[in-house]
């Protein structure tokens, strides 16, 4: 899935804040190992290695395209690896800090895998999550309908991407079995104003919808984007308008 970090750098600010957020909660104490997975362009895990300067850090994504940015970041306490988070599981290895921002909500079977990267926390260590709730925010539920829909279905091959996010009940349940403390489970609101319906469209353009347009040819991609903006047209006919884009965060300490 080929990700483009100039679109998706055109909202690096609405996508940073959550980014700060989360990282006010993390402490810089016994911490000397720190992942992030899922880290991009590598940017933001630069932003925590300049914070937290006593850890070494390694950042992972499965993108080419993200990671060729990340270069510039490189030093002898920040490196990265195209890696996925699954294959990083499989590795065992244990950080002290285990992060990721807006990343793990492309991973499936969170029941699974939140258990899994709970237990590479080492002890004392940190686990720092941010990730979109696709379910609730109003872009992903219009691309979803329109992905279940012909004659777009159709195209997909009845294909189509389902959020694996579970509830914060459920979330905090794992995080508590996983024996974390200190926990920070909280649903925020990032608001985006916009002026322009192209405005929201490009914000989701360059992240949710990437899987639906690689899936499409041509012709069906140019059908699927028309109507797709027709119906975000539809869902915010005031102007200026406010797209509420909903978070979550979490963060537990694994204490002795």
């Amino acid at each position: 899935m080929p990700w483009n970090p100039e679109v998706y750098n055109k909202f690096k600010n609405v996508r940073n804040q959550p980014f700060f957020d989360l990282a006010e909660f993390i402490s810089p104490e016994n911490m000397q190992t720190a992942i992030d997975l899922g880290c991009g362009t590598g940017e933001q895990t630069a932003l925590l290695s300049e914070r937290f300067k006593q850890a070494v850090f390694l950042g992972i994504d499965a993108s080419e395209e993200m990671l060729s940015k990340s270069k510039i970041f490189q030093n002898e306490k920040l490196r990265f690896e195209k890696l996925t988070t699954e294959e990083m599981i499989a590795s065992g290895q244990k950080w002290d800090l285990v992060f990721s921002n807006a990343a793990l909500q492309w991973s499936d079977d969170h029941e699974k895998l939140f258990p899994e990267l709970i237990g590479l926390v080492n002890e004392n260590g940190q686990f720092a999550v941010q990730m979109p709730v696709q379910t609730d925010n109003i872009l992903n539920q219009i691309l979803l309908e329109l992905a279940q829909e012909e004659p777009y279905s159709g195209f997909l091959s009845g294909w189509k991407r389902e959020s694996p996010l579970l509830c914060m009940d459920d979330y905090a349940q794992i995080m508590f079995d996983g024996g974390l403390q200190d926990l920070q489970i909280i649903q925020k609101v990032y608001p985006i104003v916009a002026d322009n319906h192209q405005t929201l469209y490009e914000f989701i353009s360059g992240s949710a919808l990437i899987p639906y347009i690689e899936k499409l040819q041509a012709a069906e991609r140019a059908l699927f984007i028309a109507e797709f903006k027709k119906r975000i047209s539809a869902k915010f006919p005031k102007l200026p308008c406010i797209y509420a884009f909903k978070r979550l965060l979490l963060y537990g300490r694994k204490l002795k």
